[in-house]
This record gives C-alpha cells, structure tokens and sequence, in this order.
C-alpha cells in the first residue's frame, strides 16, 4: 500500500479547463487514502490530439516535457482512463527508437495509473464514506476499458456509497461517439453513436449518468440536454468523493440542487 509516497497528479486539459472539482476530488480521493499528492506545474496536454492526427513531431516533444515533469514521483495517477493510456501505453511506442527515451518513457509507464484504479489496486480501497441518493448507471470509456482494464474497480467503490443505487447501462462498453479528434473528423457518424447512446442512458431508467473521462461526459452531457433528458452527468471521482452536491456536468451554477 502506497501510504505516504508521492503522487503526482496529471489533472488533464478538460479537467483544467471544463471541470477543476474532478482535480480537487481526485486530490481528496488520493489524499485519504493516504497519498501524498503535488501537481507538477510543468505538466501540459498529454499529446493525444497530436498522436492521433499522425503528429508524430509534437506529440514525442509534449511527451518529453510531460515526461520531464513527473520525474521522482513515486506514481502518476489522472483521473482519466484516456490520457492514462497516452501516458501509459503509447509513449513507449513514440521513443522506439531513442533508447534513453524509451527507457524513460517506460519508467513512467510502469508508475502512472488511472484513478479509480489505482485507489482499488494498489492503494487497496476497498470503500468509500459518500452518500449519494439515486440510481445511477456508469459508461465505461473506450481506453480505460480497452487498454488499462478498468470495470469492475468503479462499481465496486459505487456500491460502498450510502443511498446509491446502480444499474447496468445497455451497451456500457459501447463507444459514446466522441473518440477524441474522431467527433471532429467524422461528425455524422459520431452523432448517430452519440444519439444511441443518449438513447440507452434514458431507457436504463437512471437519473444520473456516470463515467470516468471528462471527454466522454461532456459530449454525452450536451447530446442528453439537446435531447430534452433529465439526467445529471457527473464525473465518477465527484460521487465518491462525496461532492455530489455540486451542479452536474452542463448545469449552471444557479441551478445547483442539494441532493442531500
């Protein structure tokens, strides 16, 4: 158990950006579990809108700055399944061909872990003091799913939450349509992906939607509110550590609503 080692925290562009309380419950998250947590000042983007436009040249020169930032930390945890996987998985494939990069990028691939996690994992959490009154369903993004195995670590943290309950979203591990740069490029058929999915949160009956990447909830959060929905959008990290209360995704603040 990692009592007391350093972490530092990648808070990611959306998240600095749209978003700062998932940085702050990220914080809260880690620091309870007995973490100490520092967010480098040197951090930037994690590359992968470059990456994925075939960039290579500015993708490898944010990936030596972001790598440069987080040397001496004993993790790396983002609370996002996507850029941990930038980090994780696809800088080593950007130095294959500078071995003292690639040694680099390995090291911090071996320390750096999406939130959720990296709390159940290797902090061992094995539950959380929150209370959040409702029924919830959760969206299991495309990279925390498919490169770093992120699933069961969420529900079973959700299930710890006084007054939560949880059903299963049809199609959970279904793409919401927003892939990045690919809502950008092919924008037909990334709202025809987000439509069903709107379609599916709505019928699983669920007054709160939940997920783990900042990117997917906001394009889900504006596709549910052009369609009419009353469902609140919120970022996993937000329930679990117990600030629910706050406006949800594409709320405005005067609109907050206790839910106490």
């Amino acid at each position: 158990m990692p009592k007391g080692r350093r972490v530092g925290l990648f808070v990611t562009c959306l998240v600095d950006l749209y978003r700062p309380q998932i940085g702050f419950a990220a914080v809260k998250l880690l620091e309870e579990a007995g973490c100490r947590v520092e967010v480098p000042r040197l951090q930037t983007c994690c590359g992968q809108p470059a990456y994925n436009s075939g960039d290579r040249a500015d993708a490898t020169a944010i990936a030596r700055q972001v790598i440069a930032a987080f040397q001496g930390f004993d993790y790396v945890v983002a609370p996002s399944g996507s850029c941990t996987g930038m980090l994780k998985v696809h800088y080593p494939a950007l130095f294959a061909g500078d071995a003292a990069m690639l040694e680099a990028a390995e090291d911090l691939s071996r320390r750096t872990f999406e939130l959720i996690s990296f709390l159940t994992d290797v902090c061992g959490l094995e539950a959380v003091e929150a209370t959040y009154p409702g029924l919830v369903t959760y969206h299991d993004s495309c990279s925390g799913l498919r490169e770093l195995g992120v699933k069961a670590q969420p529900r079973h943290l959700l299930q710890t939450v006084a007054g939560l309950s949880l059903t299963e979203l049809p199609g959970a591990e279904t793409c919401c349509g927003f892939g990045g740069t690919f809502c950008v490029k092919y924008p037909a058929i990334s709202e025809e992906m987000t439509q069903k999915k709107a379609a599916d949160i709505v019928a699983s009956g669920a007054d709160t939607l939940l997920a783990g990447d900042l990117g997917c909830l906001l394009n889900m959060a504006g596709r549910l509110s052009r369609n009419g929905a009353r469902v609140a959008v919120r970022h996993v990290a937000e329930v679990l550590a117990d600030q629910g209360g706050e406006p949800a995704i594409g709320e405005p603040a005067a609109k907050k609503k206790s839910r106490r």
